[in-house]
């Protein structure tokens, strides 16, 4: 059952992988370096901002796929998964602290409320999902807690 769902997740985080390192090599350098009038001067920090987040992307994806080789040698419930999961959460912290931090300087230079929305809306997700993941440790700690106590008692 667990090679059913494992073995096509490995394969889509490879692939989500080698995409986002094409985008940091080739598009989004590129997509920012044509930027021309008064978008000119956020060439460099859009590019900049934009590869640090796929870098958080990226982290998390190599982390989801440590964890992943715990489930398979079914020791997700030990120790050794929350510091996977840790690094998790710090990646996530910094690529939302990257995010808000942007929306505020993309804010106060913006000249309608388009933008602003939208990154706003961008930033409340990625709290939402930040969140959502702090919840996970937690529920992953009471059940390495629960397996230990049963393993205990056995």
């Amino acid at each position: 059952m667990m090679d059913r769902v494992v073995v096509p997740l490995r394969v889509f985080l490879v692939l989500l992988f080698a995409g986002l390192v094409f985008a940091q090599v080739v598009s989004l350098p590129g997509q920012f370096g044509q930027l021309k009038g008064d978008g000119a001067d956020l060439r460099w920090p859009l590019t900049v901002f934009s590869i640090l987040e796929v870098v958080c992307v990226q982290v998390v994806i190599v982390c989801i796929w440590r964890l992943l080789t715990l489930v398979k040698a079914d020791r997700i419930f030990s120790e050794k998964a929350f510091g996977w999961v840790n690094v998790i959460l710090c990646a996530m912290v910094a690529g939302w602290v990257l995010l808000l931090g942007m929306t505020i300087y993309l804010s106060v230079r913006a000249d309608d409320p388009g933008l602003p929305i939208l990154l706003i809306g961008l930033v409340l997700a990625g709290g939402v999902v930040l969140l959502l993941m702090v919840v996970m440790r937690a529920l992953l700690r009471q059940a390495t807690t629960l397996q230990t106590d049963m393993e205990a008692v056995i």
